[in-house]
């Protein structure tokens, strides 16, 4: 980070780079299609070996068509590290506590209490990919879904929900829902501890995640919830704050590319309060969360919001929040030390994070 750029240099590189090959609302009126090609462009080879990586069809009566998963199963030398064998978090997670100690009340990345791994079956973690709910896929997110089976020792189902503006609001959340319940149905046969199971999700699928845990809550045949993991999530369609001003051009992902996937989510029906969650009446009795937010994104101010809403609630409430990065660094794991340090913290969060209703 520089005096005149809140970015680090090495994440002011990769930004620039991603922005000059991706399209912007200011240089033209936007296109699902192109935006889904700019999201699947360098697509690699997977970096981080699995025992399994399976696909299925999971059946959802209440909806018209299965709804496809992929299923990540760790190696058996990738799961949790002992507490000898965790990395060192980085530096740069607790830079920013003070400056918003004043306005919330949730937990801003304390210690984790590092130990060994929970004897038992493994967590599950039912993923929800981001991309504005009308770009990426189970390929784009790969990756991420990889990191996160190997750090936590879980097993991922990464869901791919039927996308806008082909189908919008609610189709997306019902598909994630279906997901939910199935897993929490098939956890042992799965090899899981179904009382640990784990909503994820990045951006638009933090949003997905996020209903999910809410139309659980209000659900008595739902699935339990043991936590919400909510990578930069988007929360609500009004975007406030003040993050969406000064982060609303030159980090990537910018105010009015979120203006425009809202947009193309609701269609001409959709109802804005409904699909956004930051907006929900009630919170109490929500499973934990933990909110992994980048300072440099329009987002940013949305998400601590929701966080001490959360907290205000009774429910904990965690927030980790990374400066010198924008929205989507934790697609670039290896290349920027903040992502690394993210995603071990995630994990750790999944392991410690107890039972549902414990």
């Amino acid at each position: 980070m520089t005096a005149h750029d809140p970015l680090t240099p090495p994440a002011r590189t990769l930004c620039d780079a991603m922005s000059a090959t991706f399209p912007d609302p200011a240089d033209g009126p936007l296109d699902a299609d192109t935006l889904r090609a700019a999201a699947r462009a360098g697509l690699g080879k997977p970096s981080v070996p699995m025992r399994s990586v399976t696909e299925r069809l999971v059946p959802a009566p209440d909806l018209d068509a299965p709804v496809p998963v992929r299923i990540y199963e760790p190696e058996p030398e990738h799961e949790p590290k002992s507490e000898h064998e965790h990395e060192p978090e980085s530096e740069h997670e607790h830079e920013h506590e003070s400056e918003h100690e004043h306005e919330s009340e949730p937990e801003h990345e304390s210690e984790p209490e590092h130990g060994h791994e929970s004897d038992g079956p493994r967590p599950l973690v039912v993923f929800l990919h981001g991309g504005g709910w009308v770009l990426c896929d189970l390929d784009t997110h790969d990756g991420l879904c990889r990191q996160l089976a190997a750090l936590s020792g879980a097993l991922v189902v990464s869901v791919d929900y039927r996308r806008a503006p082909e189908h919008p609001f609610p189709a997306a959340s019902h598909d994630a829902y279906a997901v939910a319940r199935w897993a929490a149905a098939h956890a042992s046969e799965l090899g899981c501890n179904p009382d640990r199971l784990f909503v994820a999700g990045d951006s638009s699928g933090g949003n997905l995640a996020a209903g999910v845990a809410l139309r659980a809550l209000g659900d008595s045949a739902g699935p339990a919830i043991a936590g919400q993991l909510l990578l930069y999530p988007v929360l609500d369609h009004r975007l406030g704050g003040e993050s969406p001003v000064a982060f609303e051009r030159g980090f990537f992902h910018t105010t009015a590319h979120m203006r425009w996937y809202w947009e193309q989510y609701l269609g001409a029906d959709g109802d804005p309060v409904a699909a956004s969650p930051g907006l929900a009446p009630d919170l109490e009795g929500l499973p934990p969360a933990l909110v992994l937010l980048a300072d440099c994104d329009p987002l940013r101010d949305e998400g601590l919001a929701y966080a001490r809403r959360l907290a205000r609630a009774g429910v904990r409430a965690e927030v980790a929040l990374y400066p010198g990065v924008f929205h989507g660094f934790l697609g670039a794991a290896g290349l920027l030390p903040e992502a690394d340090a993210a995603l071990a913290r995630a994990a750790t969060w999944l392991i410690h994070t107890p039972e549902a209703g414990a």
